[in-house]
């Protein structure tokens, strides 16, 4: 699409994006269909969670194992029991909930804590028909 100096919006290209994004989520929908088929077949001729891969019609089919390891939170007891504290992290946060209400409660002042305060925000585009389609 060209770069555009001045922006401008159609009642066109509206209408585009909202089929753009119908026919996006009815293949995403297709997609995931064929996905679990795939894993299905993989299973059934390769085993659960097994590395495998299938050459048919031009197309190689692969499936790939991702392995990630993480103790549980139940280590943290086990680790207490053995007296090996210094190898459970401890990690400070700002209790956002426990701040409001201190600062309602004026137990300290919102300026106390400038520039502390950090906002996020993320945009958007939404676009529906009026009349249902």
């Amino acid at each position: 699409m060209a770069k555009v100096n001045h922006p401008t919006v159609t009642a066109e290209m509206i209408e585009k994006y909202y089929e753009c994004n119908k026919q996006k989520k009815e293949i995403e929908q297709q997609m995931e269909e064929l996905k679990e088929r795939f894993h299905l077949y993989f299973d059934k001729s390769f085993g659960a969670d097994e590395k495998a891969e299938v050459i048919m019609g031009g197309y190689k089919l692969q499936r790939q194992v991702r392995k990630s390891e993480k103790y549980s939170d139940e280590t943290i007891a086990k680790l207490e029991a053995l007296k090996m504290t210094e190898l459970i992290k401890t990690v400070k946060k700002p209790d956002d909930a426990k701040i409001k209400a201190a600062i309602q409660l004026n137990l300290i002042k919102e300026e106390d804590l400038e520039g502390c305060l950090v906002t996020n925000s993320s945009l958007a585009i939404s676009v529906k028909p009026l009349t249902p389609k």
